[in-house]
């Protein structure tokens, strides 16, 4: 039979069929590679923790500041900000985190970014979409922050476009890859203080004129991983808004929070 007269299948078989073998393959997988916790490889009957690392985990819930999402000891009221917040406004509009920095979520982020643990990104993107909500639902578009082309291609995955895959999943909002651009490679944050980090990526990020049509009148969600001082995001978001962004929000995995936090 020739292919002008060989009788297509449907198009409903072949989705049937492809559900089917992709449900196959993980039972597989399943089978052959336990599941463990995503921090100290215990074994666990779901994606996830242990029960003695989730006691040591800190999802962030209300009440936080309306601006920055920082977490506070006690409700203030709606719409309340932090002294941060009002002492030093940032260039993007509201951030968000799923959890606090701490031993397990450090053990995490260290896992996907360094360790190859790309199984670890379903659940801490799924964690960030839950905490996003309020920001997704009025999103045009995410973009992860990038990184330098050289530590890319040495890390050969961007964490950041990991967990931005699969908040789009989640969300429906589609991602922008390439939007925005490190084009200066800037040495590692980790030990810098604030004003050292700020300098640090003073220039570092660029949205090439090709890309401008992606982000000029976008609400747009800017995803990371781990947000400390801010600097890198702030960065970011004061690139996407000269390039005509409407609005920018931040969603990462951790924040840091110092402890005792208030309101003003």
């Amino acid at each position: 039979m020739d292919a002008e007269t060989a009788t297509p299948v449907p198009q409903s078989r072949l989705a049937r069929l492809a559900g089917a073998l992709r449900t196959a393959g993980r039972i597989a997988v399943d089978v052959a590679l336990p599941q463990v916790c995503g921090s100290c490889r215990e074994p666990v009957s779901a994606p996830g923790l242990c029960a003695t690392c989730w006691s040591k985990f800190s999802f962030i819930a209300p009440p936080y500041c309306e601006r920055l999402g920082i977490p506070f000891a006690h409700d203030p009221g709606p719409g309340i900000l932090s002294m941060e917040a009002i002492a030093d406004p940032p260039a993007y509009h509201r951030a968000r985190a799923a959890v606090r920095f701490g031993e397990i979520s450090q053990t995490l982020v260290h896992g996907l970014k360094y360790a190859d643990r790309l199984d670890l990104a379903p659940t801490m993107g799924a964690w960030m979409a839950n905490a996003g909500r309020e920001l997704l639902k009025d999103a045009n578009v995410l973009i992860p922050v990038p990184l330098h082309w050289r530590r890319q291609w040495a890390r050969r995955f961007n964490q950041s476009a990991l967990l931005c895959e699969v908040i789009a999943k989640s969300s429906g909002v589609p991602v922008a890859h390439g939007a925005l651009r490190r084009v200066k490679a800037t040495p590692q944050q980790v030990g810098l203080t604030q004003s050292e980090r700020a300098s640090n990526v003073q220039g570092a990020f660029r949205v090439a004129p090709t890309e401008k049509a992606v982000v000029a009148g976008r609400r747009i969600v800017l995803v990371d991983d781990v947000l400390t001082t801010g600097a890198t995001v702030d960065a970011c978001a004061r690139t996407l808004l000269r390039a005509g962004a409407e609005q920018v929000d931040v969603l990462v995995f951790a924040r840091v929070v110092a402890a005792g936090r208030g309101p003003i």
